[in-house]
């Protein structure tokens, strides 16, 4: 029986968190946090739906809602368990249709849109199985996800023979090891609450001290509108949370590269674990500059939120250039791009961390 797409539905949803300094940071000082949210309906199935989103900060939403709905004539009328079938091949019909791609290619507002169709198919799937999408992911056979990938323009670094060995090494050694920590504990995860520019002291200590009740060992603070400001918001923050806990800081692309050396080494004191987007997301040899700088301060490079698609990605650790890879699955185009992205990150021994993550 064949399961067909009858509609895409799309909202704006928007939320006026600039009011109160919710999300702000050195470069978006008052962003409203917002989204352009998906539905997919199924034909005669009306209890069946598939959701997806894509992140925006307010203005501008609108021109991804168009996108969506300019990109929905591609997904009506197809047969999901086709589209499930041979999702790379699908994926590709998004990214690469001939003349939509002109605006793009694998970036940008149309990039966004895909995102959120694709997250949201994935999402039916995983509802049409009857499982949370993670254990989706893991209960396909290794040939099975790796042939959801489109492995264009990153073969000279990954195969998908290279991604279907790697996953049978893993199965083999600590499947269910890994599944019975997913369901007993979720991901580790950490805070940016307590570190958004707007906020006033007293309201950062209060927040470090409520997160530290809940369990968090991982803060992140946002820097780079003044050192002066930052080196005392870091030791607030630092001096709240005590020496064993991780602190990390967060310059949203605000610096240039030798900049963005100078700043961070003057808060080396405060031990943080990592610089987020020291630089523009584009700059792969900046950031590879950075990250070879302050390597002997023990601090590492982190980035990905706004990094477009999977060939940056594949740059940035051709270069060295990360030590931390934040997948953005808001981002880049949906879960199938972010499988490219964590198996090559495998391979170059990145870490990585999510970010509005299906």
């Amino acid at each position: 029986m064949s399961l067909k797409v009858e509609r895409i539905e799309v909202r704006d949803v928007r939320f006026p968190t600039s009011k109160e300094g919710h999300g702000s940071d050195a470069m978006h000082t008052d962003p409203d946090y917002s989204c352009a949210y998906v539905i997919v309906h199924v034909l005669d199935k009306p209890e069946l739906k598939g959701y997806g989103l894509t992140f925006t900060l307010g203005r501008g939403t609108e021109i991804v809602v168009q996108a969506l709905r300019t990109l929905s004539p591609l997904v009506v009328g197809e047969d999901l368990k086709k589209i499930w079938n041979n999702f790379a091949t699908f994926w590709r019909k998004l990214t690469s249709e001939s003349q939509l791609r002109w605006i793009g290619p694998e970036k940008g507002v149309m990039h966004l849109a895909v995102a959120a169709i694709v997250n949201a198919l994935w999402d039916l799937w995983a509802r049409y199985e009857n499982k949370p999408l993670w254990k989706l992911l893991v209960d396909l056979a290794p040939e099975k996800l790796v042939s959801t990938i489109d492995f264009r323009y990153i073969t000279d670094v990954i195969t998908p023979a290279e991604c279907i060995q790697m996953l049978k090494e893993k199965k083999s050694e600590t499947e269910f090891q890994r599944e019975a920590e997913m369901k007993s504990t979720g991901f580790l995860a950490y805070t940016t609450q307590v570190g958004w520019l707007g906020y006033s002291d007293e309201t950062v200590e209060s927040l470090c001290k409520d997160f530290i009740k809940k369990g968090f060992t991982s803060f992140k603070v946002k820097v780079g509108q003044n050192l002066s400001e930052d080196k005392k918001r870091c030791k607030l923050v630092r001096d709240a949370i005590g020496p064993e806990r991780n602190l990390m800081i967060d310059a949203n692309q605000r610096w240039d590269v030798e900049e963005a050396i100078d700043w961070v080494t003057q808060l080396k004191e405060f031990k943080p674990l990592w610089i987020e987007e020291p630089t523009s997301p584009d700059d792969v040899l900046g950031h590879s500059t950075i990250a070879k700088a302050l390597r002997p301060l023990g601090i590492g490079v982190a980035t990905g939120e706004m990094c477009q698609n999977r060939v940056i990605f594949k740059q940035l650790f051709q270069a060295e250039a990360i030590s931390f890879c934040q997948i953005d699955s808001c981002r880049l185009g949906g879960i199938n791009e972010i499988l490219s992205v964590y198996f090559m990150a495998k391979k170059f021994g990145s870490k990585y961390n999510l970010y509005k993550s299906s």
